[in-house]
């Protein structure tokens, strides 16, 4: 006995689904459970006073790009390969690149 494809189609988004609601719900279970660490870990940043995030700790324009120069990506020429390997995992911040054009 052979199945329509369409049937085997429909399982296949049924069970799809079902994989997709297992994932949200182990995402709001890992949320919840995590709940307290990221309230501690704002405590002591603000005891801190930690004002930053540093993403990469390898260069400055990777620290944090929010504040990051315009030319600080190409510190030996415009055209000079990227040596660090945290500068080819993230773009540079919006506001380098410039106004969109109309």
């Amino acid at each position: 006995m052979t199945c329509r494809k369409s049937a085997l189609f429909l399982n296949a988004v049924a069970f799809l689904a079902l994989i997709l609601a297992g994932l949200l719900v182990h995402a709001r279970q890992r949320a919840n459970s995590a709940a307290p660490v990221v309230a501690a870990n704002a405590l002591l940043a603000r005891q801190l006073q930690l004002t930053d995030l540093c993403v990469f700790t390898e260069t400055g324009y990777t620290r944090n790009p929010g504040i990051t120069g315009t030319a600080s990506a190409f510190q030996d020429s415009p055209l000079s390969l990227e040596h660090f390997p945290s500068g080819t995992l993230m773009q540079p911040p919006p506001h380098l690149f410039g106004s969109p054009r109309d």
